[in-house]
């Protein structure tokens, strides 16, 4: 079994988190624009897919979970064409809520860094 390098993992989320962000950021200063298509960030799953990183089950009462099977780049969204007659794809409410989305994503990353900062503190002052 390999280490993991939780700073590592958070630094990647972090910049991962910094993508949509400006994604979303696209998509709400573009919501007059006529035919702008919405974009989005795939999801984070990938990202720990690729870094070898696997939920195990180390005794046999432990639950297990699945990811999903997604990509990491930036995509369109589906259209749907009936929502505004400019050919615009941007729903604000939908960004909002990605944004606040976000920013919980980001604080709960911090969060956890500083923990894992404060027990290696903790442990290397003995």
């Amino acid at each position: 079994m390999e280490s993991v390098n939780l700073f590592a993992l958070a630094t990647q989320q972090s910049r991962w988190l910094a993508v949509r962000q400006s994604a979303v950021a696209g998509n709400v200063a573009n919501v007059n624009t006529p035919g702008y298509v919405a974009v989005d960030v795939e999801p984070f799953e990938k990202v720990l897919d690729n870094t070898g990183v696997k939920m195990a089950a180390t005794q046999a009462g432990h639950l297990t979970g699945q990811a999903t099977e997604s990509g990491f780049a930036v995509r369109e969204e589906a259209r749907d064409p009936s929502l505004l007659p400019s050919g615009n794809s941007v729903v604000l409410e939908n960004e909002l809520l990605k944004a606040g989305e976000i920013g919980r994503q980001f604080e709960l990353n911090t969060a956890i860094v500083k923990a894992f900062h404060r027990m290696l503190m903790l442990t290397s002052k003995g």
